[in-house]
């Protein structure tokens, strides 16, 4: 166990004293935690990563400047988004816990966690970064929270062009370019098509309360795709489902305006939906064969590696996120994007949630996905667990019979 709720409550932490959120509005992996905070009514204060606090003392804990970073009354520092809401779900009795009643709806919302998180971060960064005479003067305000109180305006732009020159290279490193562009456009269109079908039905992905796999979404889909003003409008004139979805998953009340108040109790089944089916075909069409091939890059990777201790990152700096770059067919080009170990960090807890699944349900699990393309989500594996320790991502011991490749 990562937490336990005992170790917090011995040391008599006032639940009283409000967390603090560290993050910005654009930070992506921040939208996650603070829709999981708010939809809990947990009490929060959110600090930008500039503030003197984060900086003294928050950054020499992590080893890096990351977000989001959550401090607990009791002083405990948690960093990552999954972690974070793990973290309290063991500390807090959820009003709506993050994973659904049936073991097939469970894995669903690992599922849509990993994608949300990962699969979105293409059309989140090319919508964010591509359209500079739309997006530039916004994104200019919005990352002056990266920059200290008092900062005059000649350094504050050497900060925003040293941090945006960081994200346009995250950008190509996540397969936007311009042969991918129109791609990653109509691919994303046929996404708010397919989830604004589902949103016609269900306030939320998988029934009347939001799920992992709906805060995970709201990563790219808040932080990137809402706020930014290219993204923006098209999201509000072309899906204004997903953007009223938006607004009920930072909002803390529930939200009837759509749907029947009837419906508070309502979750999904172990007949999924043919709207919910049809998303995670979109998943397996869009993300698989990116996955697939980072999962055999990775593998060669470590192959190559066979004396890379465990607790290790395997690369020169103990904060580095990627081990290199894999190449894959996507929608009828060549992509070539980086690799990434903590999207494995995410599957594994699919896998492991599958692997551990009674049998019965396991069938029905696996059904589920073969009948959407997705059954290889559940069987390829890398051969070494990603762990986190000392808040980096690691490799754990070499692992034995995993399924390694199609």
């Amino acid at each position: 166990m990562l937490f336990s709720s005992d170790d917090y409550r011995s040391q008599g932490a006032s639940m009283s004293t409000p967390y603090k959120l560290y993050g910005i509005p654009a930070s992506l992996y921040t939208a996650k935690a603070r829709s999981y905070l708010r939809k809990q009514k947990i009490d929060f204060v959110e600090y930008a990563v500039s503030d003197p606090y984060y900086q003294k003392n928050i950054i020499p804990q992590l080893g890096r400047m990351i977000m989001p970073v959550l401090e607990a009354p009791n002083g405990e520092i948690i960093q990552d988004s999954a972690d974070i809401i793990r973290y309290l779900e063991n500390v807090h009795a959820s009003l709506s816990p993050s994973l659904p009643k049936t073991p097939l709806l469970q894995a669903v919302a690992h599922l849509f966690e990993l994608y949300g998180g990962e699969g979105l971060l293409r059309p989140a960064m090319h919508y964010r970064w591509s359209f500079d005479d739309v997006n530039l003067h916004y994104l200019h305000s919005e990352f002056a929270c990266l920059a200290p109180p008092g900062t005059d305006d000649a350094s504050y732009q050497q900060i925003f062009d040293f941090s945006s020159g960081l994200m346009r290279k995250a950008a190509l490193s996540f397969g936007v370019n311009e042969n991918s562009a129109p791609l990653v456009e109509s691919s994303y269109r046929e996404f708010l098509d397919l989830f604004s079908a589902h949103l016609r039905q269900h306030p939320y992905l998988l029934g009347a309360k939001p799920t992992l796999g709906d805060y995970a979404l709201m990563a790219p889909l808040y932080a990137h795709l809402y706020r930014d003003p290219k993204p923006g409008q098209l999201m509000r004139q072309h899906a204004p489902l997903v953007a009223r979805w938006v607004e009920r998953m930072n909002a803390p009340e529930n939200n009837w305006a759509d749907h029947c108040a009837d419906q508070a109790e309502f979750e999904v089944d172990n007949e999924l939906p043919d709207t919910l089916k049809s998303l995670m075909h979109y998943i397996a069409v869009d993300f698989l064969p990116e996955m697939s091939a980072h999962i055999q890059f990775t593998n060669n990777w470590l192959a190559e590696r066979p004396d890379l201790k465990s607790g290790s990152n395997g690369c020169d700096k103990p904060s580095q996120r990627f081990i290199g770059n894999a190449e894959f067919a996507w929608r009828g080009i060549k992509l070539r994007t980086a690799v990434l170990p903590y999207r494995f960090y995410l599957l594994q807890n699919l896998q492991d949630h599958f692997d551990s699944a009674p049998q019965t349900d396991k069938a029905l699990i696996q059904n589920a996905f073969k009948a959407c393309g997705l059954a290889d989500l559940l069987t390829l594996r890398v051969t070494r667990r990603v762990e986190r320790h000392n808040h980096l991502e690691v490799w754990g011991n070499p692992l034995h019979s995993v399924c390694t490749a199609k």
